[in-house]
């Protein structure tokens, strides 16, 4: 029973992981608020922290957390849910791992022009 319960917790840290929130489902409730936040702290701090970047300074972090809940908060007002969840799907649940809200805005951006042009003479 102890090892099938330590099992679970060493597959399942439930308590140090980040709950991304897709923006087009954001509800504006204060526990999505601060999942949000704490997602947004934790990505930053892994980015520029725990990677080869050490960029580890307390004006990057908060510079880059507050440009990620400004993106965040732009891409609650999305329209396109296709793309959106495209974009999530190459950028957060790839091998790619750049999951952070800035890119998730500036790449669903790029994607809505994208698809709204086609190749001409």
């Amino acid at each position: 029973m102890k090892n099938s319960l330590l099992l679970l917790i060493l597959i399942f840290p439930i308590s140090t992981l980040s709950e991304f929130i897709h923006p087009m489902d954001f509800d504006g409730s204060e526990l999505q608020k601060e999942a949000i936040i704490k997602t947004i702290k934790d990505r930053v701090k892994k980015d520029y922290c725990e990677s080869g970047l050490d960029m580890c300074q307390a004006t990057t972090l908060r510079m880059m957390e507050q440009e990620n809940l400004n993106s965040f908060k732009k891409a609650t007002k999305a329209k396109n849910r296709l793309i959106m969840d495209r974009v999530i799907a190459d950028y957060c649940n790839s091998v790619l791992d750049m999951c952070n809200y800035s890119t998730i805005w500036m790449m669903y951006q790029e994607n809505l022009k994208a698809s709204q042009k086609s190749l001409s003479w």
